[in-house]
């Protein structure tokens, strides 16, 4: 017996289940902010929903680089509108620099000593190695997403990783 295939809808429903957690992981480690990666992960989710129940049925091939190209550009966004504030703003706003959140700020020393070799990396090359090892995707997938090719990623990826290592004091 042959299943019919899945409608849009649960194609979408299926890719939640099995991309969720790795979309949350992609945008946790571009904001560095818990619920606002969890955020990000869920608009992603409803844009590509309003995407495929377009009264034009819209197709989409790749639904996993589909939803990483659409939590990539609301990252950008992100990054945009985001603007940093003094002291003086933060505590005008009601911020107390006597909250003894000790716990949270040690993990998040911890989280920003495991990261702080990519930050050294140019741009280019954080992004890639991000997406390859810590989301997991292929370079076509990276290719894709980021509308390069896969050879582009692949030399992307090994530069990213000899400025690693040239980081590290270790000969590629």
């Amino acid at each position: 017996m042959v299943t019919p295939p899945l409608t849009p809808e649960e194609e979408l429903a299926e890719a939640y289940n099995k991309y969720a957690d790795a979309i949350f992981r992609h945008c946790y480690f571009r904001v560095f902010d818990r619920e606002r990666g969890k955020e990000l992960m869920q608009e992603t989710f409803m844009r590509a929903w309003t995407y495929i129940g377009d009264d034009r049925k819209k197709k989409v091939l790749n639904m996993r680089a589909f939803l990483y190209r659409i939590a990539n550009n609301l990252i950008v966004d992100e990054v945009r509108k985001k603007k940093e504030l003094s002291l003086d703003e933060l505590q005008k706003s009601g911020w107390d620099p006597s909250y003894d959140g000790l716990a949270e700020m040690q993990k998040r020393v911890e989280q920003n000593k495991i990261f702080d070799l990519l930050h050294h990396v140019p741009k280019e090359y954080r992004e890639v190695l991000i997406m390859r090892y810590i989301d997991g995707l292929t370079p076509a997938d990276i290719a894709e997403i980021l509308g390069e090719t896969p050879n582009a990623i692949s030399v992307r990826l090994h530069r990213g990783i000899k400025q690693l290592h040239a980081l590290l004091g270790r000969k590629h």
